[in-house]
């Protein structure tokens, strides 16, 4: 009868079937109270999950982690009852550009052609620099990441965007991450990428250097996307106080909540972490 109801008067389809009417609709309002009761038990869930993780989820993810702790509803309903809370992921906004590719420096070619995607760790990593503001002034962010996992391998922080920015990065990655020679390093062009200190550092570590095509971001699209969601989840619409804050909360959010706790869509949800322990696992089985 519920499935008919859009077509046929329910009444007359009570007669038709010898059901009373008001044993139908005494069903229907039972069956929208429990289900109001199910939403407000579900919506708990969704809110912790949200909370959780600094209401930078949207419902994709909130619906992917009420799976993994064994909730098994519809997407669509995630995403209404979100709506209907007013629970809303923050946005994007866009920022300038960091890059100046106006120098005489040498140019790498573009080893990497676009193509994201590699089967282990410490093959492709990728650069690229952002700003962040705070009420003492301008701080620089560098980072680095792998391909294979997208995790923030190495990262530095500073008032002033020279080349020493890019070599402390490119430093802690390779102190935590230890690759073997090979590795290609992709960035844009930017002067303190193409800088000779730069550049002997990647020779020194075995590293072949590869550089988008001037003005192309799509060249450098996952350090792209990784600056979008940093400014979407950590820096829209606030301004730190000091330096030492901006400092403090991009280490927070790098270290603790990117790397080892936020779901990462093209690693079908799982942290960066996660899903470089599963290729060791695989690789020591």
């Amino acid at each position: 009868m519920l499935a008919e109801k859009a077509y046929f008067e329910v009444r007359r389809t009570c007669r038709v079937l010898g059901i009373a009417a008001s044993r139908y609709y005494e069903w229907e309002r039972k069956r929208h109270s429990e289900r109001a009761v199910q939403d407000g038990a579900l919506l708990v869930s969704i809110r912790r999950i949200f909370a959780k993780f600094r209401s930078r989820y949207g419902a994709p993810r909130v619906h992917d982690q009420l799976g993994r702790e064994g909730m098994h509803v519809s997407r669509k309903r995630v995403a209404r009852l979100m709506r209907e809370a007013g629970l809303r992921a923050k946005g994007r906004r866009k920022y300038k550009a960091t890059t100046d590719s106006n120098h005489a420096l040498p140019v790498a070619p573009n080893l990497l052609e676009r193509d994201f995607q590699t089967s282990r760790p410490n093959t492709v990593w990728v650069s690229d620099i952002t700003y962040i503001w705070t009420r003492q002034g301008w701080m620089y962010l560098a980072v680095i990441l792998d391909l294979y996992s997208r995790k923030v391998v190495g990262w530095s922080l500073a008032e002033r965007m020279t080349a020493a920015l890019v070599c402390n990065a490119l430093d802690a990655a390779v102190h935590l991450r230890r690759p073997t020679p090979g590795l290609i390093f992709h960035s844009d062009r930017g002067s303190q990428y193409a800088s000779h200190i730069f550049r002997r550092r990647l020779w020194r570590h075995g590293m072949r250097q590869s550089m988008s095509r001037k003005g192309d971001c799509w060249d450098n699209a996952v350090a792209e996307s990784f600056f979008a969601t940093l400014k979407k989840e950590l820096v829209r619409n606030r301004a730190f106080d000091t330096r030492d804050d901006a400092r403090a909360e991009v280490f927070e959010y790098i270290e603790v909540f990117y790397n080892r706790l936020r779901g990462h869509s093209l690693l079908s949800y799982d942290t960066p972490d996660a899903f470089e322990d599963c290729f060791e696992k695989e690789n020591a089985a």
